[in-house]
């Protein structure tokens, strides 16, 4: 099944999701997000993203990577996921997202993490991640945790993308996948 993508404005990407009970069955979930993210041409989808308040998000890294880049990608789920730590030098790459279509923006963040999270079989991993697989997987997290890229953004780089914020809130903004629009 694919979901439609929550846009801008809507609540549920502001709140920090809830943790996942150990066990629960989430094989069809995970496949559905995979299925919605790769109809969507995303290279990440958290669930507040599919309008489910859970600790839980997929990636594929792979798509970051042009063929020079010596970095294995990525594709996998992320279950109650912590970010351990973060270190390495911070650099900056435009991300965008596919709850705010259209809009893109320089984000600095650190270059490598060291995650916890369970695997689709509820194994317990804890895994060092670099470079774009790192740069998807703290953009997911940040899902969880009701931050979007926009809100790193301040002063003049905030207001330039004010107005296209606002349309996608309402809709205004064209996309190849479906979307849920806050209701006003």
């Amino acid at each position: 099944m694919i979901y439609p993508i929550v846009a801008y404005g809507n609540a549920i990407l502001k709140k920090e999701a809830e943790e996942i009970k150990e066990g629960e069955a989430l094989e069809s979930m995970i496949a559905d997000m995979f299925d919605t993210m790769d109809n969507a041409s995303g290279v990440g989808l958290a669930a507040p993203q599919i309008n489910k308040g859970v600790r839980l998000f997929v990636i594929d890294s792979n798509l970051m990577l042009d063929e020079d880049n010596e970095e294995k990608g990525v594709r996998r789920a992320f279950i109650n996921p912590i970010i351990l730590d973060e270190y390495g030098d911070d650099y900056s790459f435009e991300e965008g997202c596919l709850s705010i279509p259209d809009v893109r923006a320089e984000i600095t963040r650190p270059e490598t993490l060291t995650i916890e999270y369970f695997d689709e079989n509820w194994e317990l991993k804890e895994e060092e991640f670099s470079g774009m697989t790192a740069r998807v997987i703290q953009h997911e997290y940040d899902h969880l945790e009701g931050i979007l890229f926009v809100d790193y953004l301040k002063g003049l780089r905030k207001r330039m993308v004010k107005s296209k914020l606002l349309d996608v809130s309402k809709g205004k903004i064209p996309t190849d996948y479906r979307m849920i629009y806050p209701v006003k």
